[in-house]
């Protein structure tokens, strides 16, 4: 009779990690699932993907939250049936995958240390023209940057140019032909009291208006002026020594699974 081959997994090793990546699947199910309503009302509503190119597709929050989603609820429906299977070919898949993931990060943070103003300048460059010009047109990008604005204290994006910026989006455009009433406007969240009436609790949306038109002192006065990819630029590298910690445990986290998985994993005849 040929001789059969069962594996064995280590029971902690087994019970852990099924109890990890189930954690995983659950968070990646609900994001997948928030994506897609997301995409759903979109296209209910007749915006979806109107006038996108490539690159603004992938770079759209529920089309993200969708591809990341769906990538970690299969790794970690893996890890979830190969741990409690004891199935090695999906521990292999799962290991491989973590190792994937590991030199990806890796390969991006070298790039970021060793180019950090060519990376700067891409993204200067794509995400004001993605970014800037949909502010209007997709709500959930809205919120996403009127937060960012108000807890990093910043209004636009890059560098050079501030909130400037906002003169790239056709209702925030300074010029005489532009019929908006937002013509040379900021965003509320640029504002430094962050849009809220100083003698009451409403949001004063207004706080920004014809902000474009005000030399550079007049503007600080009412909004902030730094772009934001600065501003985030600025507080990482206060925050390097937690940025860094959490980014080594990850690494070490992932190289150790990787490892680790052969190693507890035992074939017996």
């Amino acid at each position: 009779m040929p001789e059969r081959h069962i594996s064995y997994v280590n029971p902690c090793v087994k019970y852990v990690m099924f109890a990890f990546n189930f954690l995983f699947w659950v968070l990646s199910g609900a994001i997948v699932g928030a994506g897609l309503y997301a995409l759903a009302d979109r296209w209910r509503t007749g915006g979806i993907f109107a006038k996108a190119d490539l690159f603004q597709i992938l770079i759209d929050i529920p089309v993200m939250m969708v591809i990341v989603g769906v990538v970690v609820f299969v790794v970690s429906t893996a890890g979830c049936v190969g741990a409690l299977r004891e199935n090695t070919c999906l521990l292999k898949l799962y290991s491989g995958c973590l190792l994937i993931f590991l030199l990806a990060e890796l390969g991006l943070a070298i790039c970021a240390l060793i180019y950090p103003h060519i990376i700067i300048g891409v993204v200067d460059k794509q995400l004001t023209d993605a970014v800037i010009k949909d502010y209007r047109e997709k709500p959930d990008l809205q919120n996403l940057i009127d937060f960012t604005q108000i807890e990093f204290g910043c209004c636009g994006l890059t560098e050079r140019y501030g909130y400037h910026d906002w003169s790239k989006n056709e209702y925030f455009m300074c010029n005489e032909s532009n019929p908006s009433v937002e013509r040379c406007a900021v965003p509320y969240s640029c504002c430094k009291t962050n849009g809220l009436d100083l003698e009451s609790t409403f949001v004063n949306v207004m706080c920004g208006y014809n902000v474009q038109k005000m030399s550079d002192s007049e503007a600080r006065k009412r909004i902030y002026t730094t772009g934001c990819i600065p501003a985030i630029t600025t507080w990482a590298t206060m925050n390097l020594n937690i940025i860094g910690g959490v980014a080594i445990g990850a690494a070490v986290l992932q190289a150790g699974v990787c490892i680790g998985i052969p190693k507890a994993t035992r074939s017996t005849n």
